[in-house]
């Protein structure tokens, strides 16, 4: 039937992928996949700190609508993200305390949530990865419909099920499957750049010419020499 339906992952993400991106700043992945996936800024982490790294088991629900959340939930694995679109309406909590602790007890890597959750004063208490729209005390309809593991978009974030999720402080990123090792190589690469920047300027070596550099290409007057001093 349209708009009700489970179905069943055919491609996954590895172990091994999830873990090499797990020490990966959101940032930096973004930063190579062109700054163009973005699930928005008010999809925010509403736990208290971790990184989230898992594969994507994706929902489509009717906003303010859990049914077809829990049954993802019963259908999870240990390293799957629950990553459900409710259209970002906040009227209606998605989930809630229980449901965490059963996702936890799954092996469940957290959660992503184009929608609210209730019970903010334990989830923010917890490290299990959270990240949503926003916090409502009203509880969710099981009532469906909704789709389960089927292509979803939150913004200009496009997610198919068994593709990469990473979440951090700064937000959700979803990496295809068939990206990830280009994506991994430019992203780690990225972040050694970074990192080597950060320490030349705690050295005082910062080379600041492309400032400069970059003004004269445009063909801005009034500049330096050029040194960056």
């Amino acid at each position: 039937m349209i708009g009700l339906s489970v179905h069943q992952r055919t491609r996954s993400v590895t172990d091994a992928d999830i873990e090499r991106f797990r020490t990966l700043p959101v940032a930096n992945v973004s930063d190579v996949m062109n700054r163009i996936p973005a699930a928005g800024p008010s999809l925010r982490p509403m736990h208290r700190a971790g990184i989230l790294a898992g594969r994507a088991l994706t929902v489509r629900t009717r906003p303010g609508d859990n049914l077809l959340i829990h049954k993802a939930l019963d259908m999870a694995e240990p390293g799957d993200v629950i990553v459900a679109d409710a259209g970002g309406d906040l009227t209606n909590a998605l989930i809630g305390e229980l449901m965490v602790a059963y996702a936890k007890k799954k092996g469940v890597a957290g959660f992503v949530l184009n929608g609210a959750i209730r019970d903010y004063g334990s989830i923010s208490q917890d490290d299990f990865p959270i990240f949503a729209a926003g916090v409502t005390h009203r509880g969710p309809y099981k009532d469906g419909p909704g789709e389960v593991n089927v292509l979803i978009a939150m913004g200009s974030l496009v997610i198919k099920p068994g593709d990469l999720i990473l979440g951090d402080e700064d937000g959700v990123v979803a990496v295809p499957i068939d990206d990830v090792d280009a994506v991994y190589q430019a992203a780690h690469a990225k972040h050694l750049a970074e990192t080597a920047q950060l320490e030349a300027i705690s050295a005082g070596k910062n080379d600041r010419r492309w400032v400069d550099q970059a003004l004269a290409k445009l063909g801005c007057t009034g500049l330096s020499d050029g040194s960056g001093q």
